[in-house]
This record gives C-alpha cells, sequence and structure tokens, in this order.
C-alpha cells in the first residue's frame, strides 16, 4: 500500500479509436478508445467524515449468481448509453457545426468506473447521467453492496466479446503514484468488473512516467497510438486509462477496382473531391417522411451494423439531430425493406476531441467537478478530490473493407421504393451498433470527408 503524500485532484480523459488493418490480438488492440483520470493536489484541504463502506466478498456472490436483473436491466443500459450519445451529440452541435465522432459507450464505461470512486451525490449523479429514465427506480446510494453499474457493464462488455467476429475489445489500466495510498477496495472491484491493470509509476520524473505509460498505450495499440502524453503534471497520483476498441469488416466489401474521384457537395455552394467507393447489391433501407431523410445500412460482419442517414436537402442533418433517439432508431429499423440497389459511399478519416466535461456539466453532472466532490473510495485517507475535466478523443477511418473502430404513426415512417442508386455525396449523419444489444459504438457526422 502506498502512502499519501497530497490532496488529490480528478481530471479525466477519454479517447476512442477506430482503424483499418489486420484482425485485433488479444487486449492488444488497434483502435483505441481510452479514459484517463489524473489526479492532482488542490489548494483546499477540506476533510470528510464520510465512513468506510465495506463489501463483503460473499455479498457480491450473492448478489451476481442471483442476478436475473442483469439480463432484464443490460438492454436497457444500452438504451440509456445510446440515448446519452445522442444528447451529447445535440450538445456539441450548439457549438460545432463540422465533422464529430466519438463513443458513447467508451464515455459510459468511464463514468461506471469512475463510480466506483464516488459516494453520496457525487455518485447519484453519474448514476443519473446513465440510467435517465431509471432516477425514480434507482438507489441513490447503497452503503453495503458494490454498484449495480460496473456489474452491468461488465456483463455487457462479456456479452460483445463473446463475439470474436465483430471485432471490439475493451482494457484498462490504472497508473499509480508510488506514494498514493488507493483503497484496496477500489482496486479489487476494478480489477473485478474492468478487468483493469495495476502499474506503479513515479509521477515526480515526469520525463520517466511519461515515457512509460507512453510505452505501455503504444504496446496496447500495436503502435497506432504511440504518444498518448505530451505532458505530466508532476503533482499526478493516479491516471486511469480505459480504452474500447472496434475493428469492424463490411460483410461484403467494396471492390477497391470500383473506387473513383467523385464530387462531395459541402453545401449549396461548396464542393470537394473525395475517393467514392461502389457496390451494387441488396441493401437493407426505408425513407422517413416526416424528416425527409433516406437511412441506409451497411453491415458489418459480427451482428453489427453502421446506419448512413442522408437528408433530402444539404443541411436539414442539424435539424435531424434534435429527434434522434432510439426509439426513432429502432422505429427505422423496423420499416426498413432489403432490395436490390447501386450505392455509392465515400472514403473517410476523422479525428476529434471534445471536452466532455463542460457537457456533462450542462447534464447534470456537477458535484464531481467542484471542490467537495465525494470520490472518498479512491482513497484510504479521506481528502478532497474533484474531476477537472473530462475529453474525449475518436478516429475513425472507412475503407472498402470496413471500419477500423417516438415510435408511432405520427411520424410517418415508411419504407418506400427508394431510388435504384444512393450516392452519399453530402453531409450525414452515421450510427455504428451493435444488432443484439442494441448498443451504439460510435456516433457522428460527415460533413467534409477530406478533413480530419
Amino acid at each position: 500500500m502506498w502512502a499519501v503524500l497530497s490532496l488529490p485532484l480528478a481530471c479525466l480523459l477519454a479517447q476512442a479509436w477506430l482503424v483499418p488493418g489486420s484482425t485485433l490480438a488479444s487486449h492488444s488492440p488497434e483502435a483505441q478508445a481510452g479514459l484517463e483520470t489524473l489526479l492532482t493536489p488542490t489548494a483546499q484541504n477540506k476533510t470528510s467524515q464520510t465512513s468506510e463502506r465495506q463489501w463483503a466478498p460473499e455479498e457480491e456472490e450473492e448478489r451476481e449468481e442471483d442476478s436475473p436483473w442483469l439480463l432484464a436491466e443490460g438492454q436497457q443500459l444500452s438504451r440509456e448509453a445510446s440515448n446519452l450519445g445522442f444528447s451529447l451529440l445535440r450538445k456539441i452541435s450548439l457549438k460545432h457545426d463540422g465533422n464529430v465522432v466519438f463513443s458513447p459507450l467508451g464515455l459510459a464505461w468511464a463514468m461506471a468506473a469512475l463510480t466506483l470512486g464516488a459516494r453520496g451525490h457525487s455518485r447519484a449523479q453519474l448514476e443519473d447521467l446513465l440510467l435517465q429514465a431509471w432516477n425514480q427506480t434507482w438507489p441513490v446510494v447503497n452503503q453495503t453492496r458494490p454498484p449495480r453499474l460496473p456489474a452491468l457493464f461488465k456483463q455487457l462488455q462479456e456479452s460483445l466479446s463473446h463475439n470474436p467476429e465483430l471485432g471490439l475489445a475493451q482494457g484498462s489500466f490504472a497508473f499509480i503514484h508510488k506514494d498514493f495510498d488507493i483503497r484496496e477496495t477500489f482496486l479489487n472491484l476494478s480489477k473485478r468488473y474492468f478487468d483493469m491493470e495495476c502499474v506503479t509509476v513515479d509521477f515526480h520524473n515526469t520525463s520517466q512516467a511519461k515515457r512509460l505509460i507512453n510505452h505501455y498505450m503504444n504496446q496496447e495499440t500495436q503502435g497506432k497510438l504511440p504518444k498518448l502524453f505530451d505532458e505530466i503534471n508532476p503533482d499526478t497520483k493516479l491516471i486511469l486509462v480505459d480504452y474500447i476498441l472496434f475493428k469492424g469488416k463490411w460483410l461484403i466489401p467494396f471492390d477497391p477496382a470500383l473506387t473513383e474521384m467523385d464530387t462531395f457537395y459541402l453545401d449549396k455552394y461548396k464542393v470537394v473531391k473525395v475517393p467514392m467507393m461502389y457496390r451494387s447489391g441488396k441493401f437493407a433501407s426505408t425513407f422517413d417522411k416526416k424528416f425527409r431523410c433516406h437511412v441506409l445500412k451497411l453491415p458489418y460482419r459480427g451482428n453489427a451494423s453502421m446506419l448512413v442517414v442522408l437528408m433530402e436537402r444539404i443541411g436539414d442533418h442539424l435539424t435531424l439531430e434534435d429527434y434522434l433517439t432510439t426509439d426513432l432508431v429502432d422505429t427505422w429499423l423496423r420499416n426498413m425493406k432489403t432490395r436490390k440497389m447501386e450505392v455509392f459511399f465515400p472514403k473517410f478519416k476523422l479525428d476529434q476531441k471534445y471536452k466532455m466535461h463542460e457537457l456533462l456539466k450542462q447534464m447534470g453532472v456537477r458535484k464531481i467537478f467542484l471542490p467537495w466532490a465525494d470520490l472518498s473510495d479512491l482513497m484510504v485517507t479521506e481528502r478532497n478530490l474533484k474531476v477537472s475535466k473530462v475529453l474525449q478523443r475518436a478516429t475513425i477511418e472507412v475503407d472498402e473493407e470496413g471500419t477500423e473502430a417516438m415510435a408511432g404513426t405520427l411520424l410517418e415512417i415508411t419504407a418506400y421504393y427508394m431510388p435504384p442508386i444512393i450516392r452519399v455525396n453530402r453531409p450525414f449523419l452515421f450510427i455504428i451498433y451493435e444488432e443484439t444489444s442494441r448498443t451504439v459504438l460510435f456516433l457522428g457526422r460527415v460533413v467534409d470527408p477530406t478533413l480530419l
């Protein structure tokens, strides 16, 4: 156990990566989505008298063995994480109208991991963020047993990992300063629910710590993320890295020999030239009469798909984002018909970073960012902890082989006959999801496929 030298302040960073390449090796991904939490001293010395929570292992085993709720609530968890993504997309759109890509599941995973170190209202706000539909029935604080969220995410991760063709992997690291007295309970539970690996680091030697962490992450991503950190604060006490990885291959690839440069309309007046892929075959699709958009389904191997949402008129995609929900997506999927058609789809690569802490505050998660945040389950000695920021970086690359990363009649959604040719040659939205759980893995928009 390490000795505490100072009061910590938490800072979180999440990253998501999707890249093309060969088959994913076990725990050696080629695509990266990560969360990192940097703990550094606060300026205040306010102590908390909250009693330590005790969790008996036998109680944990009993809870998970008697767990039909995992199956029932796991499906709802996927919907909540997906709706969180749609809400974040709307927040991003208020300040950013360009290319977008991020992982709702990656951010949700990060927040769930943080609940293991939080108590009281700090933990309750994290749970409310992830389980908005359950606010009235979800327990605010449970001081005798582990939070249910980590168990739900573990069940979801196991369900997704049982499909090797999906090309999805997840991993977690805790880089701990040699003098940081972290709780054994947090270490044990993070290992149990998130399979977190712990590495001791001397953060006072910033250059050595930076090289060590970058070396670990470079290995994990097989060189796709050689430099995670440019700088490290010498007062850092803990860095948590949680990554989710997806490398999907199209069920029926596009033929590279048929890819040609073509026009992509940025708006009514500006165009760019992009490599446009082509494939003729049977595609599932529908048309939403209310929103005037085509919805095209491009399946991956391993029971996952990309939904491409293409508006009839250039520029209307921003309006549609205000109405995106899992219920709307479900309605699109129910109304899809499979037909023979020709599809032109652009190759693109995006690389985006967002200050998620600003968005999370707007969505009601505020306690963890305050000096009196209750993250006392991270340390043996009671100290002030707060989250200073949450960032997410996401990269997606789509080529010929694949991707490497209100219900009811009022909506007037019908599966009418689409034109035999559909050209995705103007701004569009995309949703990458796993079919069985309907979990949204990555979400975004392409406004200019020539820009990162």
